[in-house]
């Protein structure tokens, strides 16, 4: 994908096939229902969550939706989500494949909770 500035998440999600729209809106959803007063914005030129300070980023690929939720949030989730590729701070979820909505779930109640008790 080349590095085309989003003004917004709803610009960046249709950019990208239908399917992957599908796993954007589903994820971005999830994130929403956990931290409904989260703001939304673009950052790193990706969608973007901030709630006092950045809660979590998320982004797709060609072959996966990408999910940051800083170096914390994997590493008190590193059992569950050792299934899974990823790095220090950041999870790969196939795009072939329903994304872990139940573990993205409870890595976001996390990673709100350490944010609002940071600040």
């Amino acid at each position: 994908m080349n590095k085309t500035t989003f003004k917004n998440i709803d610009e960046y999600i249709a950019v990208f096939p239908k399917e992957t729209q599908k796993l954007l809106e589903q994820l971005r959803a999830t994130i929403r229902k956990v931290a409904p007063e989260a703001e939304e914005t673009i950052s790193y030129g990706i969608p973007t969550l901030t709630l006092k300070g950045n809660l979590v980023h998320f982004g797709a690929n060609k072959n996966h939706i990408g999910f940051y939720p800083t170096p914390s949030g994997i590493k008190a989730f590193k059992k569950e989500l050792s299934a899974h590729e990823g790095a220090k701070g950041s999870v790969k979820f196939p795009i072939d494949k329903p994304l872990p909505l139940s573990l993205i779930t409870k890595i976001v109640k996390f990673r709100v909770k350490e944010n609002l008790e940071k600040n």
